[in-house]
């Protein structure tokens, strides 16, 4: 392409300027949903993606508990208990982006910051100190539960509603990654004795 006369070549330094200094806008408020052509009615959107947002607050909340619990664990057993809890916060951490973008492929918004997530979450706040063992895992279980019982619904009505998108991730993703760590964390609470005293 010619080049105009008189026209400079360098880049201006005004085009190089980050425009960083903007007004804040939101464009899609929460509990919203956007159009898209899913051939799924609204009604049946917005029931899913109110669910899902449920689950997603709590597995947030499940994912941050256990990456709590796998810092301050302690005792005997303290480096399998360690290990196995860090690798159900990645698992958690895998739901929570599978959780939040079906959300937003539904055409709603995922809840996504702390306070609100805080704010959304049915599974009890743990306190900032450390706790025993029975304890940790004991609140790992109470989180799994709330979970399940919210999938199981959950996938039940996007069943009904013909959400088969929103029913196979509760059923193939959530339910089947929470059953097996609760069988994990369950069995660490078995009264089985770790050394036996002598006869």
């Amino acid at each position: 392409m010619a080049r105009k006369p008189g026209k400079s070549t360098q880049p201006s330094s005004v085009e190089a300027q980050p425009q960083y200094k903007v007004e804040y806008r939101e464009i899609q408020p929460y509990g919203t949903l956007k159009e898209l052509p899913l051939a799924l009615e609204d009604n049946a959107r917005a029931q899913s993606v109110a669910t899902l947002n449920q689950v997603l607050a709590d597995t947030m909340t499940l994912r941050d508990l256990y990456k709590k619990h796998h810092w301050q664990m302690s005792g005997a057993t303290f480096y399998q208990l360690h290990l196995l809890l860090d690798k159900h916060y990645e698992e958690q951490a895998a739901l929570v982006d599978l959780i939040a973008e079906r959300i937003m492929a539904l055409g709603g918004i995922s809840i996504a910051m702390a306070p609100d997530v805080a704010e959304m979450t049915k599974i009890p706040r743990p306190p900032k100190g450390r706790e025993d063992v029975p304890t940790q895992l004991s609140r790992l279980l109470e989180a799994h539960e709330i979970i399940l019982r919210q999938a199981r619904e959950g996938a039940d009505a996007a069943d009904e509603a013909g959400d088969d998108g929103t029913n196979d991730l509760l059923v193939s993703n959530v339910i089947r990654t929470h059953e097996p760590e609760v069988w994990f964390v369950a069995e660490h609470l078995a009264a089985t004795e770790l050394v036996r005293p002598n006869a």
